[in-house]
């Protein structure tokens, strides 16, 4: 009962840290409107980038993930001496999933928020710091040649579990004596790909916003054949 308290407080350092909605606050600041009216109402780096401009896009995605790092990190700072070593990895994660989980439905924005890519890929990269190279390929790539911002969230939500995964098998030291990490990278994925239910449905619909470089070919190519 008593190990109960420390997931309850690894849960609301969780949500607190996930729930601070840096997207509306800078687009907000910049702009002096609110990103729930524009585009897709998320509160993440996309729809920040389509609100107002490049730069509060990039500064949202990596304000985003660094409130997942923080989750974990403070939920490590503060709790892992009262629940030792062992459960220390099932704390993490439980800190980890709630980030995502106060950015996508934020109790300061009403329960809105984004899709919650930024900290997921946060709280793996602090439990596994290549993730962040990692992520930034992979969303990069997505980006420039898929051009939808909902397939590149999805892809990047299952390769966290699956690089857990291979650290496992592979057994590297502080990733093969739990599968907590992977439990949570499952988990997680669940959260984004359940906020992405409307874009999973426009996407077997066949019409889902493209963005991006994609966007731009794809008009290129409209206005030639045109």
């Amino acid at each position: 009962m008593e190990k109960i308290v420390f997931f309850v407080l690894a849960a609301l350092i969780g949500y607190i840290c996930g729930a601070i909605p840096f997207g509306f606050i800078y687009v907000y600041w910049r702009k002096g409107i609110d990103l729930r009216n524009v585009g897709s109402g998320r509160t993440g780096g996309t729809n920040s980038l389509r609100a107002a401009g490049l730069k509060v896009g990039i500064v949202t995605a990596i304000s985003d993930a660094l409130k997942g790092f923080a989750a974990v990190w403070l939920a490590r700072f503060f709790l892992e001496a009262g629940v030792g070593e062992a459960l220390m990895p099932w704390i993490t994660i439980t800190a980890g999933a709630f980030a995502v989980i106060g950015h996508n439905w934020s109790v300061f924005l009403k329960w809105r928020g984004g899709a919650g890519t930024g900290p997921n890929v946060g709280w793996a990269m602090a439990v596994w710091p290549p993730m962040f190279p990692v992520a930034a390929l992979v969303m990069i790539l997505m980006m420039v040649g898929v051009g939808m911002a909902s397939v590149a969230s999805l892809t990047m939500g299952a390769v966290i579990p699956v690089a857990f995964i291979v650290l496992y098998l592979a057994e590297v030291p502080g990733y093969s004596e739990t599968v907590a990490y992977i439990v949570g990278g499952f988990i997680t994925l669940g959260i984004v790909a359940w906020a992405l239910r409307p874009n999973i449905k426009r996407l077997l619909e066949g019409n889902e916003r493209v963005v991006g470089p994609r966007a731009k070919r794809l008009e290129k190519k409209a206005k030639e054949m045109g």
